[in-house]
């Protein structure tokens, strides 16, 4: 199945899961052939209110999948409980059904097939649902991480993961080194930082929110090299990606060997409107998805039926949301490294990006692959670079911070909102918003400098987004020249047509 199918293709998935989740609980139409009888109906008012009515055979013929709010499901038999009960948790339910919508549901498992599919899983591995991008990434880890472990991490990783390190993983008595693993010498320096106790190599990439780019095949070699592949030691650390800014239309992570998990914040792009919260966890690994399976069904929770068909519904048009979203953001990352104001534009479509270096050794060239399936793609599916920019105002310390709060301010088009990639261009400003709580030594060693700002480039039209950006860059740059402050005033903007 390739990663850009058309709507009839995608449809027809949906169905076909639809029938299946249908076929899966089939024994609640027991109730409803009981209801056909005369005998069998409910006589009192009562029990008329209390009991259980089902559409006819026919309803789960519906082109769309449908939404399934039980909290439990009918069983055939005291049997068929028993079989349920006792079965190893999974990713997936077989043909036995469901029990309970705490293990599992049908429009949770819809969704989730159809994430496997793009994540390359679908018929050897399987996802999970979670009710936020932070409780995927937490549940992960708990799976696999106990007293006395330790895990590596990039000094860039997202601010709620960094949190949950701090504020619970090292009080269980888990071990954290950062590093930064951006960029070529990045495998190097995960590499100095395994021990013989290391149990997640974690990387997030592109980083947020300075869009640097990790070489994930060359930290999996650096895990082989030191551990050997799980083939030979099960015990190796898992690899786990954070891919939310890529998605799978760029980034299939779980096609690198090695590479254990996959990761999405599908609050952002999968979703793609800023009307859920979501979270996936993919793995071809039937150990880590038990273990996944477990710390979801007692500690966290799966995603509910009505955000998991809300996903579902945002999934159909990620192929040509995310080609709207990297041609406009080229388009405002150009302007922006032209705008006397800027000191730097991370945006990996540049040339200025440190990771775009050209070459067969090209990181950001590995990492956006537009949702080809094949090579010859190429030739009529353009190249984007996703939708995330992160530039820096020029400036020191308090000056570029202040700055930098002034210019989100004063967007008109964009939203001043954390989140990102939603069909609306957002805007924020890390240093005071999503990583406040990261010490400031510890973000500026990641790169997020004080006057760092990130936008999420929507799908409006392009134009508007490049006036609006420029024209609130200017009027800082006017108000600091009317107050005698700075010198930016003196330096000339050449005005281009982007």
């Amino acid at each position: 199945m390739t990663f850009a199918m058309s709507c009839r293709s995608r449809f027809t998935l949906a169905r076909r899961v639809n029938k299946s989740a249908v076929t899966s609980v089939s024994c609640s139409s027991g109730a409803a052939r009981h209801f056909a009888s005369d005998e069998h109906k409910p006589t009192s008012f009562a029990t008329k209110c209390a009991s259980l009515y089902h559409p006819s055979a026919g309803a789960n013929r519906g082109l769309a999948p449908p939404i399934y709010f039980g909290s439990t499901f009918l069983l055939d038999d005291a049997d068929h409980g028993a079989r349920l009960h006792a079965k190893k948790e999974a990713a997936f339910a077989d043909e036995d059904g469901f029990v309970y919508s705490r293990w599992g549901s049908p429009t949770n498992e819809a969704c989730a097939k159809q994430i496997a599919a793009l994540e390359g899983v679908e018929s050897n591995g399987g996802t999970m649902l979670f009710g936020s991008g932070m409780s995927a990434i937490t549940s992960s880890l708990m799976s696999v991480l106990k007293t006395g472990d330790h895990a590596v991490f990039p000094y860039t990783v997202y601010g709620g993961t960094h949190e949950f390190l701090k504020e619970f993983a090292i009080h269980w008595g888990i071990e954290i080194d950062f590093i930064d693993g951006a960029g070529k010498h990045g495998p190097e320096a995960y590499r100095a930082a395994f021990r013989q106790n290391t149990k997640v190599v974690y990387c997030e990439t592109p980083a947020n929110p300075t869009c640097r780019i990790t070489d994930l095949k060359g930290v999996a070699k650096a895990v082989d090299d030191f551990y050997g592949n799980r083939e030979s030691n099960p015990d190796r650390p898992w690899i786990m990606v954070d891919g939310t800014f890529a998605t799978p239309y760029h980034q299939r992570s779980l096609d690198i060997p090695g590479v254990d998990v996959s990761i999405q914040s599908c609050t952002k792009y999968l979703g793609g409107h800023s009307d859920i919260l979501a979270g996936s966890v993919s793995s071809k690994s039937p150990q880590f998805l038990h273990g996944l399976a477990k710390v979801q069904k007692l500690v966290t929770a799966p995603l509910n039926p009505m955000d998991s068909y809300l996903l579902m519904r945002g999934i159909r048009t990620l192929d040509v949301r995310m080609q709207r979203h990297g041609e406009n953001a080229f388009r405002v990352a150009r302007m922006l490294e032209e705008h006397p104001l800027i000191a730097s534009v991370y945006y990996p479509g540049l040339e200025s990006h440190p990771d775009n270096t050209g070459g067969d050794s090209c990181l950001v060239a590995g990492a956006f692959r537009s949702g080809r399936d094949h090579p010859e793609d190429a030739e009529h599916m353009k190249q984007t670079y996703g939708g995330m920019i992160a530039f820096i105002v020029a400036g020191e310390g308090d000056v570029a911070l202040e700055r930098a709060k002034r210019v989100c301010e004063g967007l008109k088009v964009v939203n001043l909102a954390v989140s990102l990639g939603s069909v609306e261009s957002l805007v924020e400003h890390p240093a005071s918003m999503t990583h406040a709580m990261i010490p400031r030594e510890d973000r500026l060693a990641g790169g997020l400098d004080d006057g760092l700002i990130r936008i999420s480039v929507g799908i409006e039209r392009g134009c508007d987004l490049v006036a609006d950006l420029k024209n609130s860059l200017d009027r800082v740059m006017e108000s600091e020249k009317n107050a005698g402050g700075g010198d930016t005033g003196e330096r000339v903007y050449a005005s281009k047509a982007f």
